[in-house]
């Protein structure tokens, strides 16, 4: 079983008195129904599970008065082995998108408060605005990632204590040891060419095979084809998938990553395409890092959404887009050109994302000053540069002489560094615990 982070987060919800119902958010396949059981059987004396893909006949359950007791007294009756008691049953609700009146009575099991319920589901952005009512106020959310290096690593066996270690070397600004240094990266290009899928994941650890590793991951991105010809309206199935399968091309064939509509098709427009990126961004499928005309907080007040990157939601999904050929080079860190580039900022984007920041970047063709990443943290911007070597960052140090910015970072390969203008070298893999 691959330890999650969110299995201790699960653990402190369930401390809460007065609690709301919990939504687990997330893209396909990102173990949400695995980590939930689990902690079910851990914490839990009973769990009342409802697949409503799977158990259609079970939203009858919600079909009439929506009262705690009803809907208990209709699950005793469903499942009548189950020893449905306050406070020691978990009620999950999976799938919940299938079901409106299972989204409506989440208001009124927080109300009540007596049960434990968390629900999940795919493309629940999406899906939620059709409910009949929609319990605004009533829920709390929690969205879960694809595996972060950091729980790739406890799954290669490295130990927490080993994983502190190279947290102090970041908090002192100590140079790591090249052994240690060298050791990391070797693992980082691992996660680069596998992802963070659980699935992909436990069958590298199982086999070490790449090619059964593809097998997984081609699944998968089928899997997310799936979901968008069965949840896209008819108007943005074709388009939504075609945005969607360009983004190899956009992001690792190209000097200039900024999403481009004419490589989904010659004179395509963004009137034609947009709405099929905002389907995406919604149905968690894609996640974007927007243009900003100022680098100055709040971030947001300043970025354009004309002018964009857009990220597939795990590496494991944008290496399946590619051929086998590009793992082995990966792994074996002979990458060259614009590819080598884009995976390494790849990389950085999923580790930003999977660690909750919005991400944005500046490009200033006038200036000719650019920043593959800002992000920002404890109310400041902080700049980011990814270099897939260990060459200076011109733009970035012209920035930071000029604005009034107290620490920027800059990942390498390479090791840990501070100069006099506030730019802190990191290794690429240290994105993981900034």
């Amino acid at each position: 079983m691959l330890k999650r982070k969110m299995t201790d987060y699960l653990k402190r919800w369930k401390e809460i008195k007065n609690k709301k119902c919990l939504v687990v958010q997330g893209a396909r396949q990102t173990g949400k129904t695995y980590i939930i059981e689990r902690f079910a059987e851990e914490c839990y004396e009973e769990i009342v599970e409802i697949n409503f893909k799977q158990m259609l006949s079970a939203r009858e359950i919600f079909s009439g008065d929506l009262t705690v007791d009803n809907m208990v007294m209709a699950m005793r009756f469903r499942f009548p082995e189950k020893k449905i008691t306050p406070e020691k049953t978990l009620i999950f609700l999976d799938e919940i998108q299938e079901c409106e009146e299972a989204v409506t009575s989440l208001k009124f099991w927080a109300v009540d408060n007596r049960y434990d319920v968390i629900v999940s589901g795919s493309l629940l952005g999406i899906d939620y605005k059709r409910a009949s009512s929609y319990p605004v106020g009533y829920v709390d959310y929690k969205k879960m990632y694809g595996l972060d290096f950091e729980e790739f690593l406890w799954g290669m066996g490295v130990t927490d204590e080993m994983i502190e270690s190279l947290r102090s070397f970041l908090e002192e600004k100590k140079v790591i040891p090249d052994a240690i240094n060298n050791q990391m990266m070797n693992y980082y290009r691992h996660y680069i060419a596998i992802g963070g899928m659980p699935e992909v994941v436990q069958k590298y650890i199982d086999t070490k095979d790449y090619r059964e590793v593809d097998v997984i991951q081609r699944n998968l991105l089928q899997g997310y084809q799936y979901d968008i010809a069965h949840y896209a309206t008819a108007e943005e199935k074709v388009k939504a998938e075609k945005c969607y399968l360009t983004l190899a091309k956009q992001l690792l064939d190209k000097e200039n990553h900024k999403f481009q509509y004419k490589e989904i098709e010659h004179g395509a427009r963004a009137q034609k395409y947009y709405s099929s990126i905002e389907w995406l961004l919604r149905a968690d499928i894609v996640h974007m890092c927007r243009d900003v005309t100022d680098i100055r907080y709040d971030l947001d007040d300043y970025s354009r959404d004309d002018f964009f990157r857009a990220y597939t939601t795990d590496m494991s999904l944008l290496i399946a887009m590619k051929d086998l050929s590009l793992k082995q080079h990966i792994v074996e860190n002979t990458l060259a050109g614009n590819t080598k580039g884009g995976i390494y900022e790849c990389a950085v984007a999923d580790a930003l994302y999977k660690k909750g920041y919005d991400l944005y970047f500046y490009k200033n063709v006038t200036t000719k000053k650019e920043l593959d990443f800002i992000i920002q943290k404890d109310g400041q911007v902080v700049p980011i540069e990814v270099k897939s070597g260990n060459t200076r960052a011109n733009s970035l140090a012209s920035i930071m002489q000029k604005k009034d910015i107290a620490y920027a970072y800059k990942f390498v390969d390479g090791n840990i560094g501070e100069n006099a203008d506030g730019i802190i070298t990191l290794p690429l893999y240290m994105v993981s615990f900034i």
